[in-house]
């Protein structure tokens, strides 16, 4: 059991090793009391993460902006920016954190009071009640199917926290809305072999209006987009099933099993048969 003083530095996260939930998966959890400027960065992530703080202070940058946060406050990290955040010299911070992705988060994150132009919340309303969901995540820790899914239900109750504390609800831009509405086409239909064209035709736009949407919200284009998908829920059947790899391209969109092999050894550097011998060999 993890006791703690005052006077005492500490840190405790978990990293999950499974991201299989695809609407919304936590990526890491934690807490932890800082060293006088104690600093992550300057670099980027890969997903959302938020961090609450839970007393003193400290330091968070992002497009060459300085922010100076307090307890009660909290701030957002997109992926692919570069940030750096640290602690106060002479009242470093304490915080707690999840980081986390999937095809809800950008619309939930949305519908809070967090932007790219202001990634933090003064006093967040709600704050005890996120920071307790947030320790919640973490003593749930696990990556185990069940797991995964009460630390996804808990990362949803704090998210809707932010949400119902929101002070205004900001019209969503254009670019924000063709992404959601692709993004949620492609995590119902990515079983079938539709393509792009039919992502963009679904969504009413050219396939080079989609293309300038995902570039600037998410970074990356549709393509790469939906083919990271498929990949990730090829994942998941490797290490559950049994199915052929065949089975599984054929399950998760891909009519080429040599077109998927290759896809997927670009992404994970490995085929998809070592793929399934390297998971199970970590499997106690």
């Amino acid at each position: 059991m993890h006791t703690q003083t005052a006077s005492m530095n500490y840190k405790n996260s978990y990293k999950a090793t499974k991201k299989e939930l695809v609407s919304l998966s936590v990526y890491n959890v934690g807490y932890q009391k800082c060293d006088a400027l104690y600093q992550w960065g300057p670099g980027v992530r890969d997903h959302y993460l938020i961090h609450y703080v839970i007393s003193g202070c400290g330091h968070y940058e992002q497009n060459k902006k300085s922010y100076e946060l307090h307890a009660g406050d909290a701030f957002l990290v997109y992926p692919n920016q570069e940030i750096t955040y640290y602690a106060d010299v002479d009242d470093p911070w304490e915080y707690a954190w999840v980081g986390f992705n999937g095809s809800d988060a950008l619309s939930i994150l949305n519908a809070t009071d967090f932007t790219k132009e202001h990634p933090y919340i003064n006093d967040t309303p709600f704050g005890e009640q996120i920071r307790h969901q947030l320790m919640c995540i973490y003593e749930v820790r696990g990556n185990e199917f069940e797991q995964a899914v009460e630390m996804t239900g808990r990362l949803y109750t704090a998210l809707a926290l932010f949400m119902q504390g929101a002070t205004k609800k900001p019209p969503q831009t254009s670019y924000d809305g063709y992404v959601q509405k692709a993004t949620s086409y492609i995590s119902i239909n990515y079983s079938y072999p539709i393509t792009v064209e039919d992502v963009a035709a679904y969504v009413g736009l050219s396939r080079s209006h989609l293309f300038r949407s995902f570039e600037r919200v998410l970074q990356c284009s549709p393509k790469e987009y939906l083919t990271d998908f498929r990949i990730r829920q090829a994942c998941a059947l490797l290490k559950q099933t049994d199915l052929s790899v065949t089975a599984i391209a054929n399950s998760v969109g891909f009519e080429n099993n040599l077109y998927f092999s290759k896809a997927f050894h670009k992404i994970k550097g490995i085929s998809p048969k070592k793929y399934r011998t390297d998971a199970r060999a970590q499997t106690p």
